[in-house]
């Protein structure tokens, strides 16, 4: 686990057949109140967890996991995690909580095909991923975490639930599969995705002041070029309709 800056911390994804998310940690560990965000591929909750302890974190002071969206790369392992701090509450945006606890796994899935080959690849059962919401999100929320004030913006169009936060005062942004480096964005043609919302959450996006960028995937970049967000909008835009 590496500390990004005060109160943020970056435990990287261990990639497989298909991706491991990355997990982040806020909150100052002197709070006693910080979140984890996102959990990760199945099978990779113990790596998350050590990682946390190794860091010295005690899993008491961890209160919540909140899902930037509930794809399988993202929730995969979040019943493990959720077993070694069962104390902690789950926050999901509201288009994505209310089917999470219909055990309605579209969601988590995307597409037919992909559900079988998961399922036979990982021996998952259905109805593997229907949990218990603490807290139903829907965006424009400010949440205040461990001594750190963050922003809650509903990015729709990687998934219908997508949501990012924001550090103001750092300018600091965790945008999911929304946008990572190199001028990548997220896919948009799951269940749930549109292109065209897709589009409109990247130039939302581009009116940020962000200078770190901890997306789920690929690198992090803690020196934001100034403009980023904007040209990968723009770069982009033809093909979000």
């Amino acid at each position: 686990m590496k500390q990004v800056s005060e109160g943020v911390y970056f435990i990287p994804g261990q990639d497989e057949l298909i991706p491991d998310s990355h997990v982040y940690v806020i909150g100052k560990p002197d709070s006693g109140d910080l979140s984890v965000i996102d959990a990760g591929l199945m099978g990779k909750g113990q790596y998350k967890i050590q990682s946390i302890l190794n860091f010295g974190i005690d899993l008491k002071d961890i209160k919540r996991v909140i899902m930037t969206h509930t794809h399988l790369d993202h929730i995969g392992c979040l019943e493990e995690i959720l077993g070694e701090i069962p104390h902690a509450e789950l926050w999901v945006h509201t288009k994505e909580a209310v089917p999470l606890e219909e055990g309605d796994e579209k969601i988590v899935y995307g597409m037919d095909m992909f559900q079988g080959m998961c399922q036979a690849q990982y021996g998952i059962k259905p109805g593997a991923f229907k949990f218990k919401v603490d807290r139903k999100l829907e965006g424009d929320e400010t949440l205040e975490i461990g001594g750190i004030t963050w922003e809650v913006i509903h990015v729709p169009g990687h998934s219908g639930g997508s949501i990012a936060l924001y550090d103001r005062a750092e300018k600091i942004l965790i945008p999911g599969d929304v946008v990572y480096s190199d001028y990548a964005i997220g896919r948009f043609d799951l269940f749930g995705a549109s292109g065209a919302q897709h589009r409109e959450s990247l130039f939302s996006l581009a009116e940020l002041d962000v200078d770190v960028l901890l997306p789920g995937h690929n690198s992090i970049v803690e020196r934001v070029s100034p403009g980023y967000i904007l040209e990968t909008a723009r770069q982009w835009e033809p093909y979000l309709s």
